[in-house]
């Protein structure tokens, strides 16, 4: 068994102070913390406990250019709706800096980890499809607070996967293997903090959704 003594960090504060940080330095991660990462991972839950999943650690430039080409074409596409949504936003637009960043950086963060399940993401009926992304987001975020828990930067990308087939052969993934999610890992530029978000009883309905009960008056 691995040692993780130094993922000793309280769940609490790895959660509440868990963001998305998307400025990475380009300055090596060791591959054995990556690989504890992702031992970490694989103790998420997934359906039947079919652990139907493979994680691509993606290092080479030459694979990591080809995925930056993929993330630019699809960052253009949607540059300009982010745009429209963040006018008179500023945090919107901060946020939209910080991925247009990420865009423009993508090949200088030292490693990528692909999330990848067995199985077809178009799965129909929608449980079903819910059920296969149920077992693989588990160990996504179980990978995003080892992460935290020592210090690096994580974040979630899927702009580099939006077409299935050119992402397929970039990695080399069989038919049967779905790309799901990048995570870039990298020592942060800038720091972690405590989070702000909704009030949960605004959030959260009791048996039926609108009835309010915990909401504050």
């Amino acid at each position: 068994m691995s040692d993780y003594k130094d993922f000793e960090m309280p769940l609490a504060e790895a959660m509440t102070t868990q963001r998305a940080i998307r400025r990475l330095k380009p300055d090596p991660v060791d591959d054995a913390l990556v690989l504890q990462l992702i031992e970490l991972a694989l103790k998420g839950p997934t359906a039947q406990n079919q652990q139907q999943w493979e994680f691509i650690v993606v290092k080479d430039p030459e694979v990591k250019r080809k995925l930056g080409r993929m993330n630019r074409i699809m960052w253009r596409l949607y540059r300009p709706f982010a745009r429209r949504a963040a006018r008179n936003d500023v945090k919107a637009e901060k946020l939209n800096r910080a991925t247009e960043w990420g865009v423009e950086h993508f090949e200088d963060v030292p490693v990528y980890v692909v999330a990848c399940f067995r199985g077809n993401r178009f799965a129909f009926p929608p449980v079903v499809a819910a059920s296969t992304y149920g077992s693989i987001f588990p160990a996504v975020q179980n990978l995003l607070l080892a992460a935290r828990a020592v210090g690096l930067g994580a974040n979630i990308n899927t702009m580099p996967l939006w077409s299935n087939f050119a992402a397929r052969r970039i990695l080399g993934l069989p038919f049967g293997l779905t790309p799901c999610v990048m995570i870039p890992l990298g020592w942060p530029i800038g720091r972690y903090g405590p989070t702000t978000r909704r009030p949960v009883g605004e959030v959260t309905s009791l048996d039926q959704y609108g009835n309010r009960a915990w909401q504050q008056a």
